[in-house]
């Protein structure tokens, strides 16, 4: 692995973190969905704390980074981290920043006293489910990802003002 600095985003590291989730979006082919705008990463990284953002940097350079909150576990009875966004600039993919951050991660939860690192991954990239696997992530089959969001979400919401 090159030499690479791993650290929490700060507020000046937004204008990055838009262009990376950008980046990502175009990966997963959704580049049309993403709606987020500077001030709304602000607004919500900085200001109401509701993610936080680990970058790896190389040669002064954004190349990837984490995107995570705290979960919880009712069975554990425990904090968990969720990662809901794990990315690395595709020219700089297999020089170990994605395991890079992972392991940060995970040291992060065993210090906060986490009892899991959870995490999706879309069904057809194959080589970030590999990758998840090459580290011992456990895949649950069981388990489908059920969302509400926009017009629909929006409409559940105001049925209880009826």
């Amino acid at each position: 692995m090159e030499q690479a600095i791993y650290r929490f985003a700060t507020e000046t590291d937004v204008p990055a973190i838009l262009d990376l989730i950008r980046q990502l979006a175009i990966y997963e082919k959704a580049a049309d969905q993403v709606v987020a705008t500077e001030e709304l990463l602000r607004e919500s990284l900085f200001e109401n704390h509701a993610a936080e953002v680990l970058l790896v940097e190389k040669d002064g350079r954004s190349v990837g980074f984490a995107v995570f909150f705290t979960s919880f576990s009712t069975w554990l009875g425990k904090a968990g981290i969720f990662l809901e966004d794990l990315f690395v600039l595709p020219d700089e993919r297999g020089k170990g920043y994605g395991k890079g951050l992972l392991q940060h991660l995970a040291q992060i939860a065993v210090e906060r006293g986490c009892g899991r690192l959870e995490w999706n991954c879309l069904d057809w990239n194959q080589p970030s489910i590999d990758f998840y696997l090459s580290l011992g992530a456990a895949r649950m089959d069981c388990w489908t990802t059920y969302r509400l969001e926009g017009d629909t979400l929006e409409a559940l919401a105001a049925q209880l003002s009826r």
